[in-house]
């Protein structure tokens, strides 16, 4: 009958304590060798940890997913004898995958050795990693600029490869950049950060939006937007909506242009009646060169009952989507979710003075993934200089 011990569990024989050893170095987890042994994992934990009457040792359990020593020896031997990664994945029972990053991230096929191999992946696997926002204060200081300028972790990420194209220590994932401002184990951005975040949250949720019903005359469908209209190699067609403020009764106007994603905010102050809307639209369609005003595609909202007239005074064509379909007006969409980061609900917006609405200029500097990391104040700018 085995004996307890005073707190330090079951007294193990040297046999048992062999048979331990063993089955963890062989990978078994501590859960399966308590069972084999017939002991607790605690007792197993002391013994490894060195504790009175046990070996001085620890070991440490290598995943199985991890290729161990000895499948490291006959990878190296197969490199030697010619053999094909698919060979000798096939030999070792791995993936081919595998088999190809272990050799590219060791010295490749002609310089590969067994023994650097574990020595890389030793210190690869060591924890804690010390974080890379951590290790480099140029990085860190660059990310939370640019947060405070509210740009997005992936925006982020990608224009510090343009900005920095030869240091590659200015370089970090935006992935990298999410858990630092999220994990609490990995943190090394300030926490106030997350609220220069979009969302102010950590996670995306689908917000839906009621489509106005009703039809108004002489309605142009989307479908029936000519080719030229639909292309965004073309500059000077826009998108358009309303972003509406506190209990429905202020709102703010979104131009934006389709191939550069730039924006325009037109400020409402007296309210989004349909003739106050043409009359604030008509002026700032108007101020754009000739050449940029094409057409404007829009939602069956009432406030656009004046298209016809619009359309006259401007010589702008006007395209409604269909009912419910948001995505038919897709850049303008999106802008507006961004904007929600400055004009949250909630918000009177009739009470919003032009200097509040020069958030537009700060989002048309911020670079877009669609435009190549470029930002849509440079791209429109170049349009503008064509016409000129």
């Amino acid at each position: 009958m085995r004996r307890w011990g005073d707190g330090q569990g079951t007294h193990l024989t040297g046999a048992e304590h062999g048979e331990i050893h063993r089955r963890i170095e062989a990978g078994e987890t501590f859960v399966k060798v308590a069972a084999a042994i017939g002991c607790s994992t605690k007792s197993i934990q002391r013994l490894l940890d060195g504790k009175p009457g046990a070996a001085r040792r620890k070991a440490r359990v290598r995943s199985a997913r991890r290729l161990s020593s000895a499948e490291r020896e006959e990878l190296s031997r197969g490199l030697l004898l010619g053999h094909s990664f698919r060979r000798v994945a096939q030999t070792l029972g791995r993936a081919t995958s595998t088999v190809s990053r272990e050799v590219n991230a060791n010295g490749r096929r002609d310089a590969y050795r067994v023994l650097r191999a574990e020595e890389t992946a030793a210190q690869r696997n060591r924890r804690p990693r010390a974080r890379r926002l951590s290790l480099c204060l140029p990085l860190r200081r660059e990310v939370e600029r640019r947060l405070l300028e509210r740009w997005s972790p992936q925006q982020i990420a990608a224009r510090l490869a343009v900005d920095y194209p030869l240091d590659t220590t200015m370089r970090v994932s935006h992935e990298t950049i999410y858990q630092s401002l999220f994990v609490q184990t990995r943190g090394s951005l300030r926490k106030e950060l997350t609220a220069c975040l979009r969302t102010g949250r950590t996670r995306r949720r689908a917000r839906g939006r009621a489509t106005p019903k009703g039809r108004m005359a002489d309605m142009v469908m989307i479908a029936d937007r000519p080719p030229e209209a639909s292309d965004r190699a073309v500059p000077g067609n826009w998108e358009g909506d309303l972003i509406i403020g506190k209990n429905g009764k202020s709102a703010v106007g979104t131009l934006v242009e389709r191939s550069s994603r730039f924006l325009m905010l037109l400020r409402l102050p007296h309210g989004r009646t349909a003739e106050h809307v043409r009359a604030v639209l008509t002026r700032e369609i108007k101020s754009l060169p000739e050449a940029l005003r094409r057409s404007l595609t829009w939602d069956q909202g009432k406030e656009m009952a004046g298209h016809v007239q619009f359309s006259i005074d401007t010589n702008v064509s006007v395209f409604f989507c269909d009912p419910h379909s948001p995505w038919q007006r897709g850049s303008n969409e999106n802008t507006n979710g961004l904007l929600r980061q400055y004009l949250p609900k909630g918000l009177d917006l009739a009470s919003l003075s032009s200097a509040d609405l020069a958030v537009a200029r700060e989002l048309n500097g911020r670079p877009r993934q669609s435009l190549g990391w470029m930002k849509p104040s440079e791209v429109f700018g170049r349009a503008v200089a064509s016409t000129a």
